[in-house]
């Protein structure tokens, strides 16, 4: 059932795509952005391909066009360019990314940009109903412009933002240039050395991609259920932004306007961030849907900075407050990264979730999440979905069983032993669920080449027992086609708890819902996966990395203090990749994955169970 499951979704996806491009053949907008972060709107029509759009690109901004590739994504494009959406950003960029700092931008020299590209100060590069707000907000960005009403920059943080304003004068949206992000090429701060499209802060987290994963949010945040911001991917025309290398005028007619793609966010008035605020006071509520989407979208960096307050009169006296999450750039990494939950240690984190929490989380649908985000956001990489799904799979799980927020937290995240970095509770799932997957495909190879031999054995007429050759063949192999017991690293816990057996009562029963595996599992069985799961050492491998940065006080995902950049965000060590999967072989992660999830949850509860029966019966000893 679930591998039929598993197959409907992503056949639903394919046959998605080939509808998108029949729809693409005709006349289409794109915008492609250069690797120091100039950007044009071109027109395409059917006879153009990657080479004409590159030709279009040298003349208009003057840029080198040799040895480079147009990406969509994860997809170089070539002749064909069918599966490019309308209004979708491409990305030129060197087909070799080494790259020096010094590099200059390139502009145009004696041509106006502007004259070639005749789209509007303000565009919503993906166009749907989801983003009505930002419409109107567009509009209003766009008439106090006319009345000479321009932007503000943004000191704090480390990349480029841009405050713009509306008629009033008043801050209605936060504009962030994707090239001028932490190490981008037109950083305002200093924070510069990559090109578009090289690992970022996070090493998971491309640079110029985190304006896509700040829309992802938003569109994640079904029936504005965290409160997150109105968010939409734009191409913006201004002369406040900042490119490296050019020198503005210091009189507003001098200086020269730059179209750059970026993320328009909603601006929310607040008092404060959480980190001037007693946190104790927060809503539950406000907590918990936080920490929900924080642990769907693997959150790597929800420091209280990020986290607005705002305060709203209760009546008698007593202020209540709202909580409004910002800042989503680096969710949705690559692979799996060690996540920071700023509210893991509130004490709202460690209360059960309530019933309305449970019913928004057992409707959630990860792979009707990653359609909506392929519709809506082409570019974003396939890896980063399937993280998402990775985790919304381990939340749905881990509500069914009980878990509280900070439970679930603490499962996702990694811990420092010394100097070494451990995987966390989900990573170790995820390493065995791909362990698993590796074994059955080293069966398979074996099952075909015993396959061949005995074919070529019939054709040559030899006499011998067939039987006897397959068996000898496959014993040695220690694989699981069948579901016997096999020796498990998850198997190495620690024996902190008991094990427990039938008489207890504590056995779970199996489960029938749609994610539940069936009768006959093929997985193996996996005895005692407790809360001690992460002192295993999986195959006999130690985890030990050099430079990892202690967490203390702010972890590496926080932007406080006046650390730098890359004291703030510490590259993470890399226990667990999803990109190099075939599709066929996800479908088999998957249920790997699901069916060591359940067991792992289950014997979290029995172990409870156990533990505190125990409890009593020591108090019921005591005279």
């Amino acid at each position: 059932m679930a591998v039929a499951a598993f197959k409907g979704l992503f056949n639903s996806k394919f046959h998605g795509n080939k509808m998108m491009e029949r729809k693409s053949s005709g006349i289409r907008r794109v915008f492609v952005q250069t690797e120091t972060g100039s950007v044009l709107g071109i027109e395409l029509d059917r006879s153009d391909n990657a080479h004409t759009v590159k030709r279009k690109l040298q003349i208009a901004l003057n840029v080198p066009i040799e040895e480079r590739s147009l990406i969509f994504g994860d997809v170089v494009l070539k002749n064909d360019l069918s599966t490019v959406r309308n209004d979708s950003p491409l990305l030129l960029t060197k087909n070799f990314m080494h790259r020096s700092s010094s590099t200059p931008c390139l502009s145009p020299t004696g041509k106006d940009v502007q004259q070639r590209d005749q789209s509007g100060p303000i565009e919503i590069l993906v166009c749907s109903d989801h983003f009505s707000r930002i419409r109107k907000l567009v509009r209003e960005i766009v008439e106090a412009m006319k009345f000479g009403i321009d932007p503000i920059p943004v000191c704090g943080g480390l990349g480029g933002a841009y405050y713009f304003r509306d008629c009033q004068g008043e801050n209605c949206a936060i504009v962030k240039p994707t090239d001028e992000e932490p190490y981008a090429p037109n950083n305002p701060k200093g924070f510069i050395g990559k090109a578009l499209g090289q690992p970022g802060l996070k090493r998971s987290v491309r640079v110029g991609e985190t304006g896509f994963r700040e829309v992802a949010a938003y569109l994640l945040d079904y029936d504005h259920f965290a409160n997150v911001p109105s968010t939409a991917l734009v191409k913006v025309t201004h002369s406040i932004f900042n490119v490296n290398g050019e020198v503005n005028g210091t009189k507003q007619q001098e200086r020269k306007e730059f179209s750059k793609i970026a993320s328009l966010q909603q601006f929310i008035p607040h008092d404060f961030d959480a980190s001037d605020y007693g946190t104790s006071s927060f809503p539950v509520a406000a907590v918990h849907k936080i920490g929900i989407l924080d642990i769907r979208i693997l959150n790597t960096d929800r420091h209280a900075g990020n986290l607005l307050v705002r305060k709203i009169d209760g009546g008698g006296g007593l202020d209540q407050v709202e909580l409004v999450p910002i800042d989503h750039g680096l969710c949705l990494p690559e692979n799996l990264e060690d996540p920071y939950f700023e509210w893991i240690h509130w004490p709202q984190a460690s209360i059960p979730f309530s019933e309305d929490e449970l019913e928004y989380i057992s409707h959630l649908d990860p792979f009707r999440d990653s359609e909506l985000l392929r519709m809506e956001l082409p570019m974003i990489r396939e890896a980063c979905l399937r993280v998402l799904v990775v985790c919304t799979i381990f939340l749905k799980e881990a509500a069914i069983s009980g878990l509280c927020l900070a439970e679930i937290g603490e499962m996702m995240s990694r811990e420092f032993r010394g100097q070494q970095e451990e995987p966390s509770e989900l990573e170790f799932i995820c390493i065995e669920a791909r362990r698993l997957l590796e074994e059955r495909n080293i069966l398979s190879d074996n099952v075909r080449a015993v396959e061949n031999e005995f074919q070529f054995e019939i054709d040559c007429e030899e006499e011998s027992d067939i039987t006897y050759n397959l068996e000898k063949k496959l014993a040695p192999q220690a694989c699981w086609p069948l579901g016997g017991n096999i020796r498990n690293p998850l198997s190495k816990v620690e024996e902190n708890v008991e094990e427990c057996t039938e008489e207890d009562g504590n056995i779970i029963p199996p489960r029938s819902d749609e994610y539940a595996f069936t009768a006959q599992e093929k997985a193996p069985t996996v005895p005692r996966l407790s809360m001690s799961m992460k002192n295993v050492s999986i195959g006999d491998k130690s985890w030990k990395h050099e430079n990892v940065m202690q967490k203390n006080g702010y972890l590496s995902g926080t932007s406080s203090g006046n650390r730098s950049v890359n004291e703030q965000f510490a590259g993470s060590t890399r226990f667990v990749k999803l990109a190099d999967m075939s599709e066929e072989e996800w479908v088999q992660y998957l249920e790997n994955f699901q069916h060591l999830v359940y067991l792992a949850f289950s014997n979290r509860k029995s172990a409870s169970v156990g533990q505190r029966q125990r409890q009593r019966l020591g108090t019921s000893c005591q005279f």
